[in-house]
C-alpha cells in the first residue's frame, strides 16, 4: 500500500497534523522521528536543514578574502546540510526515499521562507537526479484541528506553487552572490594594509544601516535655531480659555523649520505680546463634526512597530511571542505576514471569534465582544475583507480557540491583536472640533477644541486611549472650550512670548525603523499609503526582525534605551561603499525594487532568469570598483581630533583607515598615527580622542584575535625607542611584566574586601582585582600571593560592588552578560570563590525544572537493587576475597558529594568516581562536545569549563579532573 510523506517546518507542527488527521485518517503509531498510519508518514523538519553553496571547482577556500578569486559567480549551487541539524535531515530523507511513499506534502509554513525549506530538502533528497515523486502544498493560514484538515482538502498543486519556488530560490542565491561577494571584495579592501577586517554587508542589511546613518548624519549636522511661540489666555463671561498666535497670511517655502506660529526674533514675540496685552480680542469660531475610523487589523511589522511602542519588545521578542501564540496556543493565526485584509469569505469565522471571546472569560475583552454582537457590527465591509489585498496570508487576528497558560508577554500581545481585531468592525469616533480665532487687530491667536462625542472603537481602549488620540497639546488643541457668545468681546488676561529651540529629526526606534524598512526609506504615516508601498520594502515581515538583530550582533549598531545608534564601524562602511560608488549596497529603494521584483515572480510576471541576470551584473560591478579604486583613501566626512599629537604637538586628524598627525600650521606631520579598527574593533571618535589625551583607554569589548575569538583589553599609547615615535598597543593588565621589570604597583584606589587566599587587601589594578600581595608593591617587592580576578570576564563587566560582594560572602549576584566562546551565546551565572580550586569559578543558578519529589530516592534504591543483585549473581572467585577486602575502602566512596560545579553536570546526587565518569561521558554525548578532528579531545561548554577549569579536556584526563570535585577524593 502506497503512502504519502508530510513534511512540516517544525516538530510542533507535524504533531499538530498528526492530532487534526486522526479523526479521519486513523491513528497514528509514533516512531523516533515520525509518525505513521495506513495513509500517511507525518515528519518535521527544524527550520533550515540544508544551505546552498557554490560547487568545489567554482569556489575557493584559501585566498578567498583576496580580489584575485573575485567574483564568485558559479553558474549553479550545490546544497550542503547545516551541520548542527544533519542527523533531522538524514531521518526525513531517509522517509522521502522510501519505496512505499510514493508523493510528498510540503507542510512547512506558508510563505516564501518555508516553500525554500522544503524545495532544499526535496533536492537534496534527489541528490544527482532528482526525486520525481509529485508533490502538493499544505497551505496553512491557522492551526487549529479543523483548519488543517480544511487544508488537506484543498491542497495546492506544484504548478500553482511554481512562481513562489522561483522567488525562494532567487531570493536565496541573490543574498549568496551579494553577501559573499560583497563581504569578500569590502575585506579585501580594508585589509589591503595589513591585518584582517572583516567587514560585512547584505542586500537587505547595508541599505537598512544605511537608513540609520543618514539619520544620524542628519542629527549631527543639525543646527538648532531659537524661535519663540506666543502664548496667550482670553477671559470670557463663561471662563477663560487659551491661544496661541499664528499668522493668517503664511505659506509654506523652502525653510522646513517655518510654521504659522513661530517667530524668529525675541523682539518681533515680545512686540506682538506688548501690543496685544490688556486689551480686547474679536472672536470668531467654526464647529463641525468629523469622524476617526480604527486603525487597520495588523500585519506583522504593524505589530511589531506597535508592540514596540507600547511596550518595548524587540521586532524578535514580538515574532517569538506572535509564533508561540499561533504553533504553540492556536490562538493567532498566522504572524509572518504583510497583509493588513480578510479574505471576503471570512465574515462567518470573524462572528464565530467574536462569539468565542464574548464567552471566553476574559472580562475585559468580553464586554466589548458582546457589544458587537448585540449591535450586528461584523459586517460585510471592502476595508476589512478584500481578496485584492490578501495574497499569501490574511492579516494576524485571533483564532477561534481561547488560549489558556499564556506568559504575561504572551497575554499583552494576544491583548493587544484582539482590541485591533475587535475595534476594526466598531463604529468611527466621533468629534466635534471647534477652531476659535481671537483677534487683537493687527494679530490673530487660534484655539482648537476637540470634543469626543462617540467614542466609537475608542471604547475598547478605555479612557486613556481617547485622551492619547485626542492629542491634547497645551494652547493649541484638544481642551474642551468655554463657551463665546455671539459678538462677544473677550479680554486677553496673559501673554507670554515663549523661547523654544528646533530639534533635529529623531532618531530611529526598532518602530520606526521597521517602518522605514517596510516602505524603503520613503517616510509615510498613512496606513493605506504605506499598504501600497509595501512589495518594495526592505525584507519581508518575516525577515526584518532578524536583519535589525543581525545589525546590533555585528556591532553596526547599538541600542540605548529604545533609540538605534549607528557604531563608528558603521559609518566606516558607509563612507566606503560611498567612496567606492558602490550606490547599489546603500539605496534603500533600489533593494526595494529587488523586493517588488521577487514579488511579481510570486504571481508569475516575472522570469528567474532576468532576476538572477540582473543580480550577477550588480556582484560583478561592485566587485570591479573595489578591485580597481587606486586611490589612498576615501573621501569622506571625518574628524579633527582636538588633543594634539604625542610625539609632535602637531594636529591630529581622521582619514578613511588611520588617525594620524598632520603637523602643526605650516609644517609636515612626523608620522605618528594608529589604526581605527585594531583586531576588528572600530573606535568611535570619542574614544580615540580619550586615547589621544590620557595615552590609554580601556578596558574595551569586542576586539577579534587573529582566530576570531573575541578578547577584552586596555588600549596605551607608548614610546617606541626604535621608531622615536610613539605607538599603539594592547595591554592586558598582565601583572607578570610589571613583575619581570621591577615596577612598584601603587593602588590609589579604597580597598574592595579582604583576600580570600591571604587576607590582605584586594585592590584594582589594570584590567584585575588583584590581592596587594600578588603584585610587587614597595612594602613587598616579591609578591607571594596569586589572587587575581578579571574586571571582564567572557564579555561581563565585574563592578566594584559584584567583586566586593564576592570578598565579603563568597560570591557576586547572578550576573547575565557572560558570552561563550564555544556557542557565542549569553549565560547567566554566579561568580565564586572555589577554595578547592583556589580561585574564582562560575556557580550556575538551580534549574527551573528541579527532579520530581522522591525521584533521588527511587534512584539511589534502584541502584542499591542493582547492586544486591549483581552481588548475587557473581560468586566470589577462589582467592579474590583479600582483593575484595582490600577494596572494601573504597565502596564507602561511593558517597562522595559533587562540588557546585560538577553538580550542575552530574546533578547533586552522591556518586563514586566511576560513575561521576559515567554521568559526564553522557553528558559530553548529549550535547555533542568531543572535537569533531579529535574525538578524544572534549571541548568545553560553559558548565564543563567551570569543571575544568579550562577550555578543553583530554578523555584520559577526566578521571583525575571529577576526584577534585567529588568530597575529597
Amino acid at each position: 500500500m502506497t503512502k504519502t510523506l508530510v513534511i512540516a517546518e517544525k516538530p510542533s507542527v507535524a504533531q499538530d497534523i498528526v492530532r487534526a488527521l486522526t479523526p479521519v485518517a486513523g491513528k497514528f503509531e509514533k516512531h523516533e522521528d515520525h509518525f505513521e498510519n495506513d495513509r500517511y508518514v507525518v515528519t518535521s523538519a527544524v527550520g533550515h536543514l540544508v544551505e546552498i553553496q557554490a560547487p568545489e571547482q567554482f569556489d575557493v577556500k584559501r585566498g578567498k578574502w583576496s580580489f584575485a578569486h573575485l567574483p564568485v559567480i558559479p553558474p549553479y549551487f550545490d546544497l550542503k546540510p547545516v551541520d548542527k541539524t544533519k542527523s533531522r535531515l538524514n531521518a526525513v530523507v531517509k522517509q522521502a526515499k522510501r519505496k512505499d511513499v510514493t508523493e510528498l506534502i510540503n507542510a512547512c509554513d506558508a510563505g516564501r521562507e518555508g516553500e525554500l525549506i522544503f524545495r532544499l530538502i526535496e533536492q537534496y533528497a534527489g541528490g544527482s537526479k532528482p526525486l520525481g515523486k509529485p508533490v502538493k502544498r499544505l497551505w496553512l493560514q491557522s492551526m487549529t484541528p479543523q483548519a488543517i484538515r480544511d487544508g488537506f482538502d484543498a491542497l495546492r498543486s506544484e504548478q500553482q506553487m511554481a512562481g513562489l519556488a522561483s522567488a525562494a530560490r532567487s531570493r536565496s542565491e541573490a543574498d549568496w552572490l551579494v553577501g559573499i561577494n560583497g563581504t569578500r571584495a569590502m575585506t579585501a579592501f580594508n585589509s589591503r594594509d595589513g591585518g584582517f577586517f572583516l567587514t560585512t554587508v547584505g542586500r537587505v542589511q547595508t541599505p537598512t544601516l544605511s537608513l540609520v546613518v543618514e539619520r544620524e548624519e542628519k542629527i549631527r549636522k543639525f543646527i538648532s535655531r531659537d524661535y519663540w511661540e506666543i502664548h496667550a489666555t482670553f477671559g470670557a463671561q463663561a471662563g477663560e480659555y487659551p491661544a496661541k498666535w499664528f499668522d493668517p497670511k503664511w505659506k509654506k517655502g523652502e525653510d522646513v523649520e517655518a510654521r504659522a506660529d513661530r517667530a524668529w526674533s525675541a523682539a518681533e514675540a515680545q512686540a506682538i505680546a506688548n501690543a496685544v496685552r490688556g486689551k480686547q480680542a474679536t472672536v470668531t469660531e467654526e464647529s463641525k463634526p468629523t469622524t476617526q475610523a480604527s486603525p487597520l487589523l495588523f500585519d506583522l511589522t504593524s505589530l511589531q512597530r506597535e508592540a514596540n511602542g507600547k511596550f518595548g519588545f524587540s521586532a524578535k521578542t514580538t515574532l517569538a511571542l506572535a509564533q508561540s501564540l499561533y504553533e504553540r496556543h492556536k490562538a493567532l493565526t498566522y504572524p509572518r505576514t504583510d497583509s493588513r485584509a480578510l479574505p471576503e469569505d471570512y465574515l462567518p469565522v470573524a462572528k464565530q471569534t467574536f462569539e468565542m471571546l464574548a464567552d471566553s472569560g476574559m472580562r475585559h475583552l468580553a464586554p466589548h465582544a458582546l457589544t458587537a454582537l448585540n449591535n450586528n457590527y461584523i459586517r460585510p465591509s471592502k476595508r476589512i475583507f478584500d481578496n485584492s489585498k490578501v495574497s499569501d496570508h490574511f492579516a494576524i487576528i485571533p483564532t477561534t480557540q481561547a488560549p489558556s497558560g499564556l506568559s504575561e508577554a504572551e497575554q499583552k500581545l494576544y491583548d493587544l491583536v484582539v482590541r485591533r481585531f475587535m475595534a476594526v468592525f466598531f463604529p468611527s469616533a466621533e468629534y466635534t472640533v471647534t477652531t476659535r480665532i481671537s483677534t487683537v487687530a493687527p494679530h490673530s491667536f487660534k484655539t482648537e477644541g476637540k470634543v469626543l462625542v462617540k467614542p466609537g472603537w475608542l471604547a475598547i481602549y478605555g479612557k486613556e486611549a481617547a485622551d492619547e488620540v485626542e492629542g491634547g497639546k497645551d494652547g493649541d488643541k484638544g481642551q474642551n472650550l468655554v463657551p463665546v457668545k455671539p459678538g462677544e468681546m473677550v479680554n486677553t488676561l496673559q501673554v507670554d512670548p515663549k523661547g523654544l529651540k528646533t530639534k533635529p529629526p529623531a532618531r530611529y526606534s526598532e518602530a520606526t525603523l521597521l517602518g522605514a524598512m517596510e516602505s524603503a526609506g520613503k517616510q509615510i504615516d498613512d496606513d493605506e499609503l504605506r499598504e501600497a508601498m509595501q512589495e518594495k520594502g526592505l525584507g519581508t515581515p518575516a525577515t526584518r526582525a532578524a536583519i535589525i538583530e543581525g545589525l546590533l550582533t555585528e556591532k553596526y549598531m547599538l541600542r540605548e534605551g529604545r533609540e538605534i545608534i549607528p557604531t563608528a564601524k558603521a559609518f566606516q562602511l558607509m563612507t566606503l561603499l560611498r567612496g567606492l560608488e558602490v550606490e547599489e549596497l546603500c539605496r534603500a529603494e533600489l533593494t526595494g525594487e529587488w523586493e517588488y521584483k521577487l514579488s511579481q515572480m510570486e504571481k508569475g510576471q516575472l522570469s528567474r532568469e532576468a532576476f538572477m541576470q540582473e543580480i550577477a551584473a550588480m556582484t560583478e560591478r561592485m566587485v570591479k570598483k573595489a578591485k580597481e579604486y587606486d586611490r589612498d583613501t576615501i573621501p569622506g566626512d571625518y574628524a579633527t581630533l582636538q588633543s594634539p599629537c604625542p610625539n609632535c604637538g602637531g594636529v591630529v586628524k581622521e582619514n578613511y583607515r588611520r588617525y594620524a598627525c598632520v603637523g602643526k600650521p605650516g609644517a609636515e606631520g612626523c608620522g605618528f598615527s594608529f589604526g581605527k579598527s585594531p583586531a576588528g574593533r572600530t573606535f568611535e571618535t570619542a574614544e580615540a580622542e580619550q586615547l589621544l589625551r590620557d595615552k590609554k583607554i580601556g578596558p574595551l569589548e569586542g576586539f577579534r584575535s587573529k582566530a576570531g575569538w573575541p578578547f577584552t583589553s586596555e588600549i596605551v599609547i607608548k614610546y617606541d625607542d626604535e621608531a622615536h615615535n610613539y605607538k599603539l598597543e594592547f595591554d592586558f593588565g598582565d601583572d607578570k611584566n610589571a613583575e619581570e621589570s621591577g615596577e612598584l604597583v601603587e593602588f590609589e584606589d579604597a580597598s574592595l574586601g579582604a583576600c580570600p587566599i591571604c587576607g590582605s587587601e584586594v585592590h584594582e589594578h589594570g584590567s584585575n582585582y588583584v590581592c596587594s600581595k600578588a603584585v610587587p608593591t614597595a612594602a613587598q617587592p616579591t609578591p607571594s600571593c596569586t589572587f587575581k580576578s578579571g574586571k571582564i570576564i567572557l564579555q561581563q563587566p565585574v563592578e566594584r560592588e559584584q567583586m566586593t560582594k564576592l570578598l565579603e560572602t563568597g560570591k557576586t549576584d547572578l550576573l547575565d552578560k557572560f558570552v561563550s566562546m564555544r556557542t557565542r551565546r549569553n549565560f547567566k551565572a554566579h561568580l565564586a570563590w572555589d577554595k578547592e580550586a583556589g580561585k574564582v569559578n562560575f556557580e550556575f543558578a538551580p534549574s527551573k525544572f528541579p527532579p520530581r519529589p522522591g525521584a533521588a530516592a527511587k534512584t539511589i534504591a534502584a541502584k542499591a537493587k542493582a547492586t544486591t543483585a549483581t552481588a548475587k549473581k557473581a560468586p566470589a572467585k577462589k582467592g579474590a576475597t583479600k582483593t575484595a577486602a582490600a577494596k572494601a575502602p573504597r565502596k564507602a566512596a561511593a558517597g562522595k558529594a559533587p562540588s557546585a560545579a560538577l553538580a550542575a553536570v552530574i546533578g547533586n546526587e552522591p556518586v563514586a568516581r566511576p560513575e561521576a565518569v559515567k554521568k559526564m561521558w553522557e553528558y559530553i554525548k548529549a550535547h555533542n562536545l568531543q572535537d569533531p578532528k579529535d574525538k578524544r579531545t572534549i571541548v568545553a561548554d560553559d558548565k564543563l569549563r567551570a569543571v575544568f577549569g579550562k577550555d578543553s579536556a583530554g578523555m584520559f584526563e577526566l578521571a583525575g579532573i571529577l576526584g577534585n570535585h567529588l568530597g575529597g577524593e
